[in-house]
C-alpha cells in the first residue's frame, strides 16, 4: 500500500488497490503513474502485454477526471471488444470509490441505441474500439470534442488490424490542447506517425528493450517436414498433459481446420476467428477462461486483446508475416511476472526467420526435436502415477469395495499396479509404437551432435535427467534450473532444456557432469523430502513444460474418451455457420482492414 501511495494516488483510488490486493506497483506503473499524476503532458510507453499497462493509465485517469461534470473528459480505443470490456470492468472496479464516476464501453456487436443512451446519461470515461467509436461520432451519437485525454492501448495492434484511418479521423474529432497517452508493446511506423502528428513533446518511458519479448518466455522452435506440422502439434500437447494454450494459424481456414482435427481427435479445443458470430466468439472465449477448452486455435486478428491468466504455452502452427506480430503472440504466456513457453514449428526453408525474430527480441531460440513416442509414452506414464497417488479418495466408493475386492482377487499389488497405469499407457503405446520420427535430418543432426539422444548415459554430447520435483513444488523451468545450477554448482549455461511438469520434471546436462550429479543426488532431501534425480530412459529434449490438469487421457488415440467440451460443443464453439446453414459472414470487429504487407524482415 505505501509503495502505491508513494507514486501520488489519492485514498479512494489506494483502497481499491487494497481490495485489488496489488502490493508493489509494476514497472510500467511505477514509471508512468508519477508523470501522468504531476503535469498535464503527453506520454508514449512502451511495455509488453501482461506488465499491468491499465493500472497505469487507469489509475492517473481517474484521479484527474471531475466527477462533478457530466461531460465525457476521457477516451480510450482499444483493438477489440474483449479488450474493450477488460478495461471499464477494471476501471469501474479502480473507480469502485468513486461513486459518481461513469465509465461505458462503446464496441461493435451491441446495440448502438442502448450505447448511445448510456452516453448521454453522462460518461465521464468512454472505451471504444475505433470502427464503433467511428460510426457513434458520424451519427453525432457522442461527442468527444471537450475530452481532455485520449488514450490509444496497444496502439501497435489496432495499427496493425488495419485501424490506421479511423484512429486518425477520430483524433480530428477531439480538441489540439488534450492529453494523449499513448502505451504499446512495439513501436512500428504506423505508431511513430501517430505520435508525431496528434502528440506534442510527449514523455517517453520503456520497460525492458523496445520491441523486445519478455525475459520471463523461453523460445524454443522445433523443425519438421511440411506435412507434419499437426502431427509435430499433438506430439508438443502430449508430451504437456497439463498444456493450456493458444495455438496461432496464419489464416481462418487453417484456424478452422486444425481446431476441428483437434476434436476430432479427443483434445479439448476450440476455434476463433473473424468468421465467427460475436456469440459464437463469446462462447469460445468463456470455455477457454473456465479451462473446458485447453487448445485454442486462433488468428492474430481474433486474438487480439485476449486476457486469459497462466497461459502455459504459445504454439506458433505457422509463423506470422511481421516480427512484431510474433512479440504480440509470445505475450500471451508469461504474464504478470510468471514463466512461459512459446514454440515455433517451422520448415528448414524458415529457419531464416528465426534468425530474424532473435534479432528483434533480443532473445535466444533454443533448437529442440519433436518427442520420440516413446518419450511421449514416459511422460505420460509418469504423468497418470501422479495423478492417481494425488486423487482424492471419494468416500463414496466404500460401499462398492467388497465385490471390487472380489474382483482384484488372487492379484499381488505390483501386478495391479501394472494393470492400473497400463489402461492409459497402453492407448498411448499402441497409438505411436513404430510411429515415424517427424523430425527432419537436419534437427536430428543437431540433436545427435549435441547429444539429445543415445545409449542410457553417453559418455559425451548432452545427457536428459528426470527429476521427482515439478509445479508442484513451486518451480517452473526458471527457478528449477536455478535449483539444480546451485546444488550442484553448475555454470549458468551448464542446464538446459528444463521441462517442468506437474510433479515431475526433465532437464539435460552435458555428459561430463553426470556422475557429480548422480553423486550429489543421492539421498538428497529438500524440507524432509527425497529430491531423486535419474538419468531418463529416452533421453530426448523436445517437450516444453505445462500447466493445469486437462482431465482428458491423452492426445494420441481416437478411441479416447471425447466428453470435453471441444468435442461437446464442436458446432457450437468452433462453426463458422449459424444454426440456419447459412454462413454469417460477420467479422467480430468494425471498421476498415487492409491487407498485411509482407515485413521487410521476412
Amino acid at each position: 500500500m505505501t509503495k502505491f501511495k508513494a507514486l501520488g494516488l489519492q485514498k479512494s483510488l489506494l483502497d481499491a488497490v487494497a481490495d485489488l490486493g496489488f502490493e508493489t506497483p509494476s514497472e510500467v506503473q511505477e514509471k508512468a503513474i508519477p508523470i501522468l499524476l504531476e503535469d498535464e503532458t503527453d506520454l508514449v510507453a512502451l511495455a509488453q502485454t501482461g506488465t499491468g499497462k491499465t493500472a497505469a493509465f487507469g489509475f492517473p485517469l481517474i484521479q484527474k477526471i471531475d466527477p462533478e461534470s457530466r461531460t465525457t473528459q476521457g477516451l480510450i480505443l482499444s483493438p477489440t471488444r474483449e479488450l474493450c470490456l477488460q478495461i471499464t470492468n477494471e476501471l469501474k472496479f479502480y473507480a469502485k470509490y468513486e461513486k459518481s464516476i461513469n465509465v461505458v464501453a462503446i464496441y461493435g456487436g451491441a446495440s448502438i441505441t442502448e450505447q448511445a443512451r448510456q452516453v448521454k446519461r453522462g460518461a465521464q470515461i468512454v472505451v471504444a474500439t475505433p470502427g464503433r467509436m467511428k460510426d457513434m461520432i458520424g451519427r453525432r451519437l457522442v461527442d468527444i470534442s471537450k475530452i481532455d485525454y485520449c488514450i490509444l492501448d496497444e496502439a501497435d495492434e489496432m495499427l496493425n488490424m488495419g485501424f490506421f484511418e479511423d484512429i486518425q479521423d477520430i483524433l480530428s474529432n477531439t480538441p489540439k490542447e488534450k492529453s494523449t497517452w499513448l502505451f504499446s508493446a512495439t513501436m512500428p511506423r504506423e505508431v511513430s506517425v501517430i505520435a508525431k502528428k496528434f502528440m506534442h513533446s510527449p514523455q517517453e518511458i520503456t520497460v525492458g528493450d523496445k520491441n523486445a519479448g519478455a525475459t520471463t518466455v523461453q523460445h524454443e522452435f522445433y523443425v519438421v517436414g511440411g506435412r507434419d506440422r499437426y502431427p509435430a502439434l499433438k506430439r508438443l500437447a502430449d508430451t504437456n498433459p497439463d498444456i493450456f494454450s493458444v495455438v496461432f494459424c496464419r489464416t481462418k481456414r487453417d484456424t478452422q481446420r486444425v481446431a476441428e482435427k483437434l476434436i476430432e481427435d479427443g483434445y479439448n479445443a476450440g476455434a476463433l476467428h473473424g468468421d465467427l458470430s460475436q456469440n459464437q466468439r463469446d462462447l469460445v472465449m468463456n470455455s477457454f477462461r473456465k479451462k473446458q477448452i485447453q487448445m485454442l486455435v486462433a488468428t492474430d486478428v481474433a486474438a487480439r486483446g485476449i486476457d486469459v491468466d497462466n497461459i502455459t504455452h504459445v504454439i506458433n502452427y505457422q509463423l506470422p508475416d511481421e516480427i512484431e506480430t510474433y512479440t504480440h503472440r509470445s505475450g500471451r504466456t508469461g504474464r504478470a511476472g510468471k514463466s512461459g513457453i512459446s514454440m515455433v514449428i517451422v520448415t528448414r526453408s524458415e529457419l531464416r526467420k528465426i534468425k530474424a525474430i532473435e534479432n528483434k527480441i533480443k532473445q535466444k531460440f533454443i533448437s529442440k526435436t519433436i518427442p520420440t513416442g516413446m518419450e511421449i509414452c514416459e511422460i505420460q506414464l509418469y504423468h497418470l502415477a501422479s495423478k492417481i497417488k494425488d486423487t482424492e479418495i471419494n468416500e463414496e466408493i466404500e460401499s462398492y469395495l467388497p465385490a471390487i475386492n472380489d474382483v482384484f482377487q488372487g492379484i499381488d499389488r505390483e501386478e495391479l499396479i501394472k494393470k492400473i497405469v497400463s489402461v492409459e499407457f497402453t492407448r498411448f503405446f499402441n497409438y505411436y509404437n513404430k510411429k515415424r520420427d517427424l523430425n527432419t535430418t537436419d534437427s536430428r543432426e543437431r540433436g545427435e551432435r549435441r547429444g539429445d539422444r543415445g545409449g542410457d548415459v553417453p559418455t559425451s554430447g548432452s545427457v536428459r535427467y528426470f527429476i521427482n520435483v515439478g509445479e508442484k513444488d513451486g518451480y517452473d523451468w526458471m527457478s528449477l534450473k536455478d535449483f539444480i545450477r546451485d546444488t550442484v554448482s553448475l555454470g549458468k549455461e551448464d542446464v538446459f532444456k528444463v521441462d517442468v511438469k506437474d510433479s515431475f520434471s526433465f532437464f539435460n546436462t552435458d555428459a561430463d557432469v553426470t556422475e557429480k550429479i548422480l553423486s550429489i543426488f543421492t539421498d538428497f532431501k529438500v524440507d524432509g523430502r527425497f529430491v531423486n534425480v535419474e538419468v531418463s530412459k529416452n533421453p530426448g529434449g523436445g517437450g516444453g513444460r505445462g500447466r493445469r490438469d486437462r482431465g482428458r487421457s491423452g492426445g494420441g488415440s481416437r478411441d479416447r474418451n471425447r466428453r470435453s467440451s471441444g468435442g461437446r460443443g464442436r458446432d457450437r464453439n468452433t462453426s463458422s455457420k449459424r444454426r440456419d446453414g447459412k454462413s454469417s459472414g460477420k467479422s467480430s470487429y468494425s471498421g476498415k482492414r487492409r491487407d498485411k504487407r509482407k515485413s521487410d524482415f521476412f
